[in-house]
């Protein structure tokens, strides 16, 4: 099964794309998520921790992600 994941900014630009479905076993923890996007390419340049949305919600990495949700990958912005 996959998941897809929308990806903004350095994260698009990362991977290359700005949604990617990512192949995991759903249900899954959004730390499963996360680990399954580093072994993609591109995904070296996750930070450890990064921030992951998931139906327009900020998510915790135990936070279980089902077959219909949408996740999204935060990527670090700068204001000023």
């Amino acid at each position: 099964m996959t998941v897809p994941v929308l990806l903004f900014a350095s994260y698009a630009e990362a991977f290359g794309t700005r949604r990617l479905d990512v192949p995991v076993t759903v249900p899954c923890a959004v730390a499963d998520l996360v680990s399954a996007l580093r072994a993609l390419p591109g995904g070296d340049t996750l930070p450890t921790n990064p921030l992951v949305a998931v139906n327009q919600a900020f998510a915790t990495h135990g936070q279980v992600v089902q077959i219909h949700d949408e996740v999204a990958l935060i990527p670090p912005v700068a204001g000023g």
